[in-house]
């Protein structure tokens, strides 16, 4: 794994985040250093498939990045017999071409990677569709098309897990919790620099919400059921049902 030095060296310009093949190449140690409690959530993800899934539908990974959601479900299914269709979906080619090179080298066969559009792509019928931290960088405005589209794909019986960004509605606690979530970044190595411009780089681009949008845009999507499962400062990860 490539260390995320992406951000180290002063940008003369800082350019909109976007998932190149810079980005890419160092995208897994970024997230895991990025992202408070990821390993935590497929924790959470993989305790619900083994409450819900039957594996008579497919399991579907939109924003699946370099596939590792899905080499993690694959071996833990494998093991209980359940091989269901994997799908994965992601706008961008260099992390399409990343997560085909993970799934031959994790030996994952009954999977098939997409690089389209979510809005674009022709969702299957489907047992678990996966958002892991992907709809917070689609427009606010096409966002409730979206989940539409996944609730409309779910079998009855089906689920939807989300794990998001968000943001408070009182200011002085928000400005208090992405403080926070910057001491865990720099916990974990990166610096004011490289804190600062990935900030910077996001702005505009990834777009949180507060839990209360969230749940209500869930609920007018479709999804009679909807909790919060987890949450950690300024992130949380929802379960929701048909």
């Amino acid at each position: 794994m490539s260390k995320d030095q992406f951000f180290k060296d002063k940008q003369k310009n800082v350019l909109p985040f976007e998932f190149n093949e810079d980005v890419v190449e160092v995208f897994d140690d970024m997230v895991s250093r990025s992202v408070p409690f990821y390993n935590e959530v497929h924790s959470i993800l993989l305790d619900i498939a083994d409450r819900t899934l039957k594996g008579d539908g497919a399991i579907v990974d939109l924003g699946c990045s370099t596939a590792t959601t899905i080499c993690l479900l694959s071996k833990h299914l494998a093991k209980k017999g359940i091989e269901p269709n994997f799908v994965g979906v992601d706008s961008s080619e260099p992390m399409v071409k990343k997560a085909n090179e993970k799934l031959k080298s994790e030996g994952v066969n009954k999977a098939s990677i997409h690089c389209s559009d979510i809005l674009d792509f022709d969702l299957p019928k489907s047992e678990m569709v996966i958002m892991n931290y992907t709809l917070q960088f689609i427009p606010k405005d096409k966002r409730n098309e979206v989940l539409k589209k996944i609730n409309n794909s779910l079998q009855e019986d089906g689920v939807f897990l989300l794990a998001e960004k968000i943001i408070s509605t009182e200011p002085e606690i928000n400005d208090l919790m992405i403080e926070l979530y910057y001491d865990f970044k720099r916990r974990n190595g990166y610096s004011e620099l490289e804190i600062s411009q990935k900030r910077e780089a996001l702005e505009n681009v990834l777009v949180p919400i507060t839990p209360k949008e969230q749940i209500n845009n869930l609920k007018s999507a479709g999804f009679a059921k909807v909790e919060m499962l987890f949450r950690w400062y300024n992130f949380c990860c929802y379960l929701c049902k048909k």
